[in-house]
């Protein structure tokens, strides 16, 4: 995809790439790989707290292994163009090395192309936490590389077959997040649910499990946004000629369509769950538009990306509701916001996209709003039916072949305890609340002795007294449905109010473990 004189092709841009070229090229994936941090924040944010460490490993792994398998293959059967490359796959350029001649364009598109195949694989990892072997998803990341290689070739290298037909798919809406999202799906319906997610008799929404911070998920929202700057205007792979005016095109578009979807979230919020701002539906939105106006981001007007941030976020919010309705259990959303708002951004370049006249992008060709017919809408639908295929049955032999063999999903025991302590030995077993073991009952603690109640009252404040019992007694962190349970989970109306001062103050000078009526949990018994 890069015409030069060194006969490299290899970029989504139509034009020669210029030592000007390279440096925003490379600094564009500096700034992309920093999208790996907000991941994993987001992730570890919508896991519980017994699992946060080993999400944000997993986003190491990705890179680790994901980089080594692209370096070795994944970018030469993108973009090798030796003999033997072919409409389905590249030849050449295994294991990245060049003549001082070459290296400056290839190296750099290299790495530019690696952050993207890292995130292809981090897409995935959201969706299969808190239940997958990490030896597994390590065996797994390896090689995965093998499901978006192919579909970039198909859509960037100059001799792709889908580049051929006319696809445009600028910064990766199908070779990235539709690969990302549909492998999602396949791994959560092969893992199976989360123990506690789903029950029977109940609707799948009345039992969500809890994020463990949210504030970190937000956090990892932010990092997100402002790398998708660096993702959408870092692909139109320059800034000489006109590439320049692309990019800066992106860059509104970007904008404007993020917060298209941003709005919808928090309506949606407000309106659906009687005035309460959610948090995931506000970061699914957002991320859902960013993903539609991925692939036309260079080729739409400000105001349509508005529309297609609205329709991104509207089909992300839905789609993870209907999703939970079916008992996929996809505990970041990724199989909505990466999967369907991808299909989205592809057929919404077939609808909004306009004919560009600076890099010739579209290849002279425009979308159904632009008296372009519907060719284009055509092929954008068969790159979209492709990939999807591709990438579930690709990641459906991956991760059935690790099942079968070494084992995909952890011991029920195991996930109880969580993979934080399983896998990298964070915490004690007893230092977790109940809740965050997994466990749908508080087990059954030593009492503590007047000595102990005496020792807490001699050693901390009340304030600290009042918070550690409160944190005890207020176990249930979300509403319990009314109906029947069999998890012995007592419901949220007989549970024991707030601990006050006061009370505590009381019943320590009396030697009492009872407040309020009611023995706190690790209080149990008598001395």
């Amino acid at each position: 995809m890069i015409s030069t004189t060194m006969s490299l092709t290899t970029s989504k841009s139509m034009g020669p790439i210029t030592w000007d070229d390279a440096t925003w090229i490379l600094t564009s994936s500096f700034i992309i790989f920093t999208m790996q941090s907000g991941f994993g924040l987001l992730e570890s944010g919508c896991v519980s707290r017994k699992n946060e460490v080993n999400i944000m490993f997993k986003n190491a792994v990705d890179v680790v292994f994901g980089g080594l398998t692209y370096w070795a293959f994944g970018f030469g059967l993108s973009f090798g163009n030796k003999a033997g490359s072919n409409p389905f796959c590249g030849i050449g350029y295994f294991f990245v090395d060049t003549a001082a001649e070459e290296m400056g364009i290839l190296f750099s598109t290299y790495v530019f192309q690696l952050s993207f195949a890292t995130t292809a694989t981090t897409i995935v990892s959201g969706a299969m936490a808190e239940r997958t072997k990490l030896l597994s998803y390590i065996v797994f990341s390896f090689l995965n590389t093998i499901c978006y290689c192919i579909p970039a070739h198909w859509e960037w290298a100059s001799n792709g077959f889908l580049r051929s037909l006319g696809v445009v798919d600028i910064a990766g809406s199908g070779a990235v997040h539709v690969v990302g999202g549909v492998s999602a799906l396949v791994a959560a319906f092969i893992l199976k649910p989360r123990k506690g997610r789903f029950y029977d008799g109940l609707k799948a929404g009345e039992n969500p499990l809890p994020m463990g911070n949210p504030a970190n998920t937000l956090i990892g929202m932010f990092m997100l946004w402002w790398g998708w700057l660096a993702f959408n205007c870092g692909s139109t792979f320059g800034i000489s000629g006109g590439k320049w005016k692309l990019a800066a095109k992106a860059a509104i578009t970007t904008l404007n369509s993020s917060m298209g979807g941003g709005m919808v979230g928090i309506f949606a919020s407000y309106i659906l769950l009687k005035r309460k701002f959610d948090v995931a539906f506000l970061v699914n939105s957002i991320l859902g538009a960013l993903v539609g106006i991925t692939a036309g981001c260079a080729v739409v007007r400000p105001w349509e990306a508005v529309v297609i941030g609205i329709i991104g976020g509207t089909l992300a919010v839905g789609s993870a509701h209907l999703l939970s309705r079916i008992k996929v259990d996809d505990p970041v959303g990724a199989v909505a916001v990466h999967g369907v708002c991808g299909i989205w951004g592809m057929l919404s370049v077939g609808l909004f996209a306009a004919t560009d006249t600076i890099e010739n992008t579209t290849q002279g060709r425009s979308g159904v709003f632009h008296g372009g017919g519907f060719y284009l809408l055509g092929v954008q639908l068969l790159a979209a039916v492709v990939i999807t295929v591709w990438s579930g049955v690709v990641s459906a032999i991956l991760l059935l072949g690790i099942k079968f063999t070494i084992g995909l999903r952890m011991t029920e025991a195991e996930e109880r305890l969580g993979a934080d302590y399983v896998e990298h030995g964070v915490g004690e077993e007893d230092d977790l609340p109940f809740y965050e073991r997994g466990l749908f009952s508080p087990p059954r603690h030593r009492p503590l002795s007047s000595h102990t109640i005496h020792s807490m009252k001699s050693n901390a404040s009340i304030n600290t007294i009042a918070d550690s019992i409160n944190d005890n007694v207020n176990l249930v962190k979300r509403q319990r449905p009314k109906a029947k349970r069999f998890d012995r989970v007592v419901p949220i109306e007989v549970m024991p109010g707030e601990v006050h001062e006061t009370d505590i103050s009381r019943n320590v000078e009396n030697g009492s473990n009872r407040i309020n009526g009611c023995t706190p949990i690790g209080m149990t018994g008598t001395t």
